[in-house]
């Protein structure tokens, strides 16, 4: 299994630029974990992995409301 490290810091944006840059940033870095979690399931007993494709689908959806949400902001 692939190792993936990396930190998660909880930072207040300043402005509506930054808040524009964190979400984008966001709903890329969970489409990563999502991609990671579909893989994880192939290699789990199959009622596991029936729950996690189940909690991909549902981060998939939230990634959606989250792109929607930033075309909203930008005025798109």
């Amino acid at each position: 299994m692939e190792n993936h490290n990396h930190t998660h810091s909880h930072t207040n944006a300043n402005s509506p630029e930054e808040t524009l840059a964190l979400l984008e940033y966001m709903t890329g870095h969970n489409e990563h974990h999502a991609e990671e979690l579909h893989k994880i399931a192939h290699s789990v007993p199959s009622d596991a992995a029936s729950l996690i494709h189940e909690a991909v689908s549902l981060m998939n959806s939230g990634n959606e409301k989250l792109r929607t949400a930033l075309k909203i902001m930008k005025g798109e």
